[in-house]
């Protein structure tokens, strides 16, 4: 199943080091790192949290009678496919990328016809034929694990686990101020209640998994990659059998150094200075209440005295 595919998903709430997260790991040798946020949501996803989550975010589901075809039209993916097919409306225009959409699906059916239907093999091909179609990736020859970035993902942990034997999820966690003040940035912004609900479920299920799966679900604070980005992530990837690259230490794209995250994601100077500056932009009203809301994982993260 999935003949040998290795991978690894990156999952985290919104503002929470996420994008960040999957910069720094960009550069390293041993990694196939999507360019964008891997959205593998279909509109087939349909439980107690599609009301609470973007469906494209979402690990996919695919109707019983579809074609390979079909599976490929069903996956989001919409960073990606608006670079592709719309460059001219895609807020990552200003970066090349010799890559075509329609070669994807044709490379991707092929891995289809091969391994047969299933979200695990359906995922595994999409990964696949994206390396392969993207023309000016920057190889090294050397990369053996695919890399993939979804936020809230986390909530699917367990599905990715047991449908790809060789998968490792990896979540990220950034203190509940700073990250609430980022997404009040946003041009419709979460209200203080429904983000920090979002915020907690994405930590229950993070530690809940990660208790179930303990060799595969890991765990990282933002606040870590920020302070010291490679030793951080170098854990992780002793995990995957990799080597703790000194590229760890720059957030990049496409392995070309970026001068800021953004517009990968809202952080733009990952830096513990700027981070604690973002969480001082609340007023103590705000503070306090995320304090109540957000006080089962406090301790848990060691976040009770972050401000």
């Amino acid at each position: 199943m999935n003949n040998g595919f290795r991978f690894l998903m990156i999952g985290a709430m919104y503002e929470n080091g996420g994008n960040t997260t999957h910069r720094f790991l960009d550069g390293h040798p041993q990694m196939f790192v999507y360019p964008f946020e891997s959205q593998t949501g279909t509109k087939y996803v349909n439980d107690m949290l599609s009301s609470m989550f973007p469906l494209k975010y979402r690990w996919p589901v695919f109707p019983l009678d579809a074609t390979p075809y079909q599976d490929y039209k069903a996956i989001i993916d919409e960073e990606c496919k608006v670079r592709a097919r719309t460059p001219h409306v895609s807020k990552f225009r200003h970066v090349p990328f010799d890559f075509d959409d329609d070669e994807r699906c044709r490379i991707y059916i092929d891995y289809v016809e091969k391994s047969g239907r299933s979200a695990g093999n359906n995922v595994a091909a999409f990964f696949r034929a994206t390396f392969d179609a993207w023309k000016d990736f920057h190889r090294t020859g050397r990369e053996v694990v695919y890399v993939g970035y979804s936020p809230i993902i986390t909530v699917d942990a367990d599905k990715i686990l047991d449908q790809l034997a060789g998968a490792h999820v990896l979540h990220v966690v950034r203190n509940p101020w700073s990250a609430f003040a980022d997404t009040s940035k946003r041009p419709m912004p979460l209200s203080l209640e429904n983000y920090l609900l979002g915020w907690t479920i994405n930590q229950y299920y993070a530690l809940l998994f990660q208790s179930k799966y303990p060799d595969r679900v890991h765990i990282v604070r933002a606040e870590d990659v920020m302070r010291d980005s490679k030793a951080a992530l170098t854990p992780v990837c002793d995990k995957l059998g990799l080597e703790p690259a000194d590229t760890l230490k720059k957030f990049t794209w496409n392995g070309q150094e970026l001068k800021e995250v953004y517009p990968w994601g809202t952080i733009r100077t990952p830096t513990p200075e700027a981070n604690l500056a973002t969480a001082r932009e609340l007023n103590e009203e705000q503070i306090e209440e995320i304090r109540v809301r957000a006080r089962p994982y406090l301790e848990s993260f060691d976040y009770k005295n972050f401000i």
